[in-house]
């Protein structure tokens, strides 16, 4: 992190824009904050995007591209990296440097999905100078293909523009996490296990996917990984979006079944929007422990 900042703040000098320097950069904690980790992503994708665009109005095309293009350059912080289309399709500038595409045209380039994602970058860029799509894309930290959103600024005839990655949990992994979180609080005293599942950096918080729980007789959250401010809140009354009674539902599954799923609508911690969110739910004893993950 102090080698990022060093380097945008050499960038913020080189542009002579201090507009153009992150604040993250600059004054932020050398650890993330707890629940902020994948929020920080969109922020720091944005922040990157703006210091990207000054340097290319200040810069010209030639100077600009040749930078972005440098895997080694002050445009390349670890996941975070500029590519420029245009708008007639070839791709000018690539951070990333995935597949060398650089000089070539992109617009038929498909996604994992199918989905032709620069077609609709320039689509979304003729309707709109500033905007976000979506895809699915090869993460390199980790070798999988998850949802990147790219945020992009049209700049002439040319569309800067950095994504980051808002990997989702699938029915699978919630499933294995409740698991573990049910094992973990049948072998460890409550007051251990609760406090595990709410420490947002710990074992039970990974990107979209956290434990619950809640008291089966008073409606109270024992633990809350996406938001430990909740404990001791009662949620009985509490409704979805959507006007579900969605707390309800999972105390009278838990005390007719044991375990089952819950389906209705909630803020994706990793997001930061309103998702349907499917949750998978176990008793033990007088308590209810939640996974759930989400879809759009």
């Amino acid at each position: 992190m102090q080698s990022l900042r060093s380097g945008l703040l050499g960038l913020a000098l080189a542009i002579g824009c201090a507009a153009s320097l992150p604040a993250w950069a600059v004054d932020a904690p050398l650890g993330p904050k707890p629940g902020s980790v994948e929020r920080a992503k969109a922020s720091r994708a944005s922040e990157l995007l703006t210091a990207a665009v000054a340097y290319l109005k200040h810069n010209g095309a030639e100077k600009a591209f040749a930078a972005f293009s440098n895997p080694k350059g002050s445009f390349v912080y670890g996941p975070y990296f500029v590519y420029v289309i245009g708008t007639d399709g070839f791709l000018h500038a690539n951070g990333g440097n995935q597949f060398s595409l650089a000089g070539h045209n992109v617009l038929e380039l498909r996604d994992a999905a199918g989905k032709p994602l620069f077609r609709d970058l320039l689509t979304a860029a003729a309707q709109a100078p500033t905007g976000a799509v979506e895809y699915r894309w090869l993460n390199p930290e980790d070798m999988h293909m998850e949802v990147k959103t790219s945020l992009y600024n049209k700049v002439d005839s040319y569309v800067v523009s950095v994504g980051y990655y808002t990997p989702r949990a699938s029915q699978a992994e919630a499933q294995a996490m409740l698991e573990r979180a049910v094992s973990f609080l049948k072998a460890n005293k409550p007051d251990t296990a609760y406090a595990n599942f709410n420490n947002p950096q710990g074992d039970f918080v990974h990107d979209d996917q956290y434990v619950f729980v809640i008291g089966i007789e008073d409606g109270k959250y024992r633990a809350s990984g996406a938001s430990p401010q909740l404990n001791g809140m009662d949620v009985r009354g509490m409704k979805d979006a959507a006007g579900n009674s969605l707390f309800e539902e999972m105390i009278a599954l838990a005390r007719n079944s044991g375990s089952g799923s819950v389906d209705y609508v909630w803020r994706n911690p990793a997001t930061n929007t309103v998702e349907s969110k499917h949750t998978l739910i176990q008793r033990v004893g007088d308590v209810l422990l939640g996974v759930g993950y989400y879809t759009k």
